[in-house]
């Protein structure tokens, strides 16, 4: 895994706080962490783990993969790609939460069965939640 640059993380962290007009304690309770850790994450003293960050970015409406990158976590170059397809589709208001991890869900399953799985970090999916159901195959 890549070291966290967590000082830029936490530029980021903060800058999208205040553009979604939040104080640190509101973000911090929309998220549930606590106050004083959000502020060491936004000050570069704290590294949050890809599921704190994934409760961040829930608070903040904004995509998770974003932070993951920011944070170090995926790779920009290599995960570029898909982290964009996957920000679009969280992104779409045409969707509800459910519709857009079925979604997700089944643009891995294609990506694993192309070679291109998102396990190559080591660490599983990118995007937590029940398992990744299969896609059907295409009969030819």
């Amino acid at each position: 895994m890549a070291s966290l640059n967590v000082g830029n993380l936490g530029e980021y962290l903060r800058e999208q706080r205040r553009n979604a007009q939040l104080s640190l304690r509101q973000l911090a309770d929309a998220a549930g962490v606590s106050n004083p850790y959000l502020s060491q994450i936004e000050r570069g003293l704290r590294k949050p783990s890809a599921e704190v960050l994934q409760q961040v970015a829930k608070a903040l409406r904004i995509s998770a993969e974003t932070l993951y990158v920011r944070a170090g976590i995926l790779d920009a170059e290599r995960d570029r790609d898909d982290v964009e397809t996957r920000a679009v589709i969280l992104a779409d208001p045409s969707l509800n939460e459910g519709q857009k991890q079925v979604l997700l869900q089944v643009y891995e399953s294609f990506r694993r069965e192309n070679g291109f799985g998102t396990e190559a970090d080591g660490e599983g999916s990118v995007i937590p939640g029940p398992p990744t159901a299969e896609a059907p195959k295409n009969p030819q």
